[in-house]
């Protein structure tokens, strides 16, 4: 594997910590526990299954970042704005987000105060759907997901057959400035689907080229429409385009739940996002929007 050292310095006790945990489960997954072996096989419907790698890893990251939040409050003192917000007080596998020190395939892009003059991405939230790492000549891409057009697919008038019929009544989003269409999917089972690309467990994307293979999953009834969340254009960037502006403070890196993705109000998900965060994050969801 790779690393990016430009981010070496950024990387936290919580990004060792997560790391070193994670080994360590995975030896427990692979080669079970050694105390156990002479159990008899009875008892093993009753023994605890460790933490795998079905997990989903993002999940678990955030648990661990609210405890090191919690016990650093704690050493200083007080209370974290994590643990006194009604936010908080939901179950953190529901709803949770906190920031990352780099951009990852599946985090959010949470635009600054100094976008607030740019009517394209102004208090916008950007869903990353590949961050461009894999590949030199691919640069990150998503789109923007807080910007509903208030229309269905059926107001485009579209000459594409399924989009006319099978996806119809699907709500349709501004995606971003550059041209081209996509969509998200969400699954409750976390199963990949094929033609598909998995952005985290349960959240897939597809273009324009896997639509008739999405609309086949769903005349079969394995997918339903109202799953299905279609975007007109897409972000795009160069790869040391985006580091620039997230260095210069444009943006803020998050990683956040697929609940909050997905969730029904997503004209409030700027702020919701920015409150789970917490602390200064928390402060700019308060901020009035600035005039430029």
């Amino acid at each position: 594997m790779m690393l990016d050292f430009a981010y070496c310095d950024s990387v936290s006790t919580l990004e060792v910590s997560l790391i070193l945990t994670i080994v360590e489960l995975f030896c427990l997954s692979e080669g079970g526990d050694a105390s156990q072996e002479n159990k008899p096989s009875g008892d093993s419907a009753a023994t605890p299954k460790p933490f795998g790698l079905n997990t989903d890893w993002r999940e678990f990251r955030a648990n661990l970042f609210m405890k090191e939040q919690e016990e650093k409050a704690a050493g200083e003192g007080h209370k974290s704005d994590t643990a006194t917000s009604p936010e908080a007080e939901q179950p953190r596998g529901l709803k949770w987000a906190h920031p990352i020190p780099f951009p990852e395939t599946g985090c959010v892009l949470v635009a600054t105060e100094k976008l607030d003059g740019y009517r394209t991405f102004a208090r916008t939230v950007v869903l990353l759907l590949r961050a461009g790492t894999n590949h030199p000549q691919e640069g990150p891409f998503g789109v923007v997901i807080n910007r509903p057009l208030h229309k269905n697919i059926k107001h485009m008038k579209s000459t594409k057959t399924e989009l006319a019929t099978t996806f119809s009544e699907c709500s349709l989003y501004f995606g971003g400035p550059l041209e081209a269409s996509m969509f998200l999917l969400k699954t409750s089972d976390k199963t990949k689907i094929p033609g598909l690309e998995e952005v985290m467990p349960g959240l897939n994307f597809g273009a324009r080229n896997t639509l008739d293979e999405a609309a086949v999953l769903v005349k079969k009834g394995m997918l339903e429409p109202q799953d299905f969340r279609f975007f007109v254009g897409y972000a795009g960037w160069q790869l040391d385009q985006l580091r620039e502006e997230i260095e210069s403070d444009y943006w803020h890196v998050a990683a956040c739940s697929s609940e909050l993705i997905c969730g029904a109000s997503p004209e409030n998900l700027w702020e919701e996002i920015l409150q789970l965060m917490g602390g200064q994050y928390s402060e700019l969801s308060r901020k009035p929007k600035l005039d430029m």
